[in-house]
């Protein structure tokens, strides 16, 4: 096994029980040392200052503890960021969110539409979005979105 999938198996766990997802793990050279890389999501939260804090001195107590990196490395945790990539088939999860839908057909000549994802059912998913001065309800199959990332609602 490689040292990702060691820490994987090690962080996910410690994660979860946290409330957690492990989003991202990346183990990269950072000049004459490493960088290990967490990020975290949990959807329809916020993630702030205090819980980076928290998991950062948690998962350096667990990492410590199991000793699986033998050279000198930098632990980065952060969140997945504001406007990350939703994986499609995790879209439930982020019902009641503000989405960016990219997708494979055009919906009414739009090729991507951002809105609050308000369903997902059947292969289905029904988007609230604005157009102009109007909110209307979009119907889409999920095999239409090519991809869906968190949206900023300005």
């Amino acid at each position: 096994m490689s040292i990702i999938e060691n820490v994987q198996g090690l962080l996910a766990p410690v994660l979860q029980a946290m409330g957690y997802e492990l989003y991202e793990l990346s183990f990269v050279p950072e000049g004459r040392d490493m960088r290990l890389t967490v990020r975290i999501d949990k959807p329809g939260t916020r993630i702030g200052l205090d819980q980076i804090v928290e998991v950062s001195e948690r998962l350096s107590k667990v990492l410590d503890d199991a000793n699986l990196i033998e050279v000198n490395y930098v632990l980065d945790v952060s969140s997945a960021g504001a406007e990350r990539r939703i994986d499609l088939q995790d879209l439930p999860k982020y019902i009641g969110s503000y989405v960016n839908l990219h997708l494979k057909n055009p919906y009414k000549g739009l090729n991507t539409l951002e809105g609050e994802l308000t369903e997902v059912h059947d292969g289905t998913l029904i988007l609230s979005y604005r157009d102009k001065t109007r909110t209307l309800k979009a119907e889409i199959r999920l095999d239409d979105v090519d991809r869906a990332r968190r949206a900023i609602k300005f």
